[in-house]
């Protein structure tokens, strides 16, 4: 069969790790045709725009997108076009796994959760009021008015919308997760206790949810302070964590912390209609160019890619090279060696070579 998917290299390092992905994909044999699209710092340069419909409309078109990392200025400039893309695609669920691989440095060795964050609502939704502006003011006033609470006038201000509409959608995509790949605790992650309408309304909500599949998968709750705790602690307790947006950004890159970092944590944006696989970390524009750096995270980000268009034999060879490329401690780039300054450490290509040979013996 053949597949028809997107392909946006990213920039910084986007490009090298992206195709060090398509490669090993394609060494499974699978029949995928990309169509690659821009997104970013080149696409700027090229068309004038962060985030050209073309790369939208191709990603509608195909369904299914494979995409690097790409550059979020802090503080200033553009909003993510991360954020944009998941947005504009309504990809509603985020799902990033962080799963222990022999031969990667950590103190745990057998981490296996699942982080499944709301991708649509939350502070990420971006409703924001600047400080000093007329209508900063106005709000200000007017939630004086309304709760009789003061604000200082200095202040900028963000809006935190959660919807029961948003969240039944990604508690059922939790669970219905959990059912497909024989998961068996879906864990709530909350500050209901302080906020009281907004976190305090995914709760109950997820609660509802959670009864519609109380004999086939288990529910728990907990506070998002004490969850930060509890997974430095006891990880192995935790199975699936559901999380508005925010805290699943933050919770994401701890488990990603729990598993020897951001090197080795894949993620998937999914939707209704449209998919986009993309490694956690960013872009590290400083290394652009060096092959260098470690391109796992984009390949286990393909492995995800290969199950979710239903190609399971190819996504577990492609997984299970990787397993022994980490495990062998042979063909891996520096911060997979035991000592980063290690001279037999390899660059991006050459481990993607590696992974490849495991593939096709």
């Amino acid at each position: 069969m053949l597949h028809k998917i997107t392909l946006i290299p990213g920039d910084g390092i986007g490009r090298e790790v992206s195709l060090a992905a398509v490669r090993c994909i394609e060494a499974t044999g699978v029949n995928i045709e990309w169509e690659e699209a821009l997104a970013g710092s080149d696409a700027l340069e090229k068309t004038g725009e962060l985030l050209p419909q073309s790369a939208l409309d191709s990603i509608k078109k195909n369904k299914v997108a494979l995409k690097g990392p790409i550059t979020t200025p802090i503080g200033t400039g553009f909003r993510s076009v991360n954020v944009a893309i998941r947005q504009a695609l309504e990809l509603f669920a985020c799902v990033r796994p962080a799963k222990s691989y022999a031969g990667v440095k950590s103190r745990f060795n057998d981490i296996d959760l699942v982080i499944i964050r709301e991708n649509s609502e939350d502070l990420y939704m971006g409703i924001e009021f600047e400080q000093g502006k007329p209508e900063t003011k106005a709000l200000i006033g007017q939630i004086k008015k309304d709760t009789n609470k003061d604000i200082r006038p200095d202040s900028g201000i963000s809006i935190k919308p959660i919807s029961i509409f948003a969240t039944q959608r990604i508690a059922r995509f939790a669970f219905e997760y959990a059912l497909k790949n024989k998961r068996k605790k879906v864990t709530c992650v909350h500050k209901a206790n302080i906020m009281k309408f907004t976190d305090g309304l995914f709760l109950k909500v997820c609660r509802e949810v959670a009864r519609e599949f109380s004999e086939r998968v288990s529910f728990e709750e907990a506070i998002v302070d004490n969850m930060s705790m509890q997974l430095v602690v006891k990880p192995n307790k935790y199975d699936i964590l559901l999380l508005p947006n925010l805290y699943g950004d933050i919770l994401s890159d701890l488990c990603a912390g729990l598993i020897g970092g951001l090197g080795v944590a894949p993620g998937a944006n999914i939707g209704t209609d449209s998919a986009v696989f993309e490694a956690v970390h960013g872009s590290a524009p400083k290394y652009k160019g060096q092959n260098k750096v470690n391109p796992v995270a984009m390949i286990l980000s393909g492995a995800l890619m290969l199950r979710h268009i239903k190609e399971d034999k190819a996504a577990e060879s492609l997984e299970n090279a990787v397993k022994e490329v980490i495990a062998e401690g042979k063909s891996v780039t520096y911060d997979l060696k035991s000592d980063p300054l290690d001279p037999t450490a390899v660059g991006t290509k050459e481990m993607a070579d590696a992974i490849i040979e495991k593939i096709k013996r």
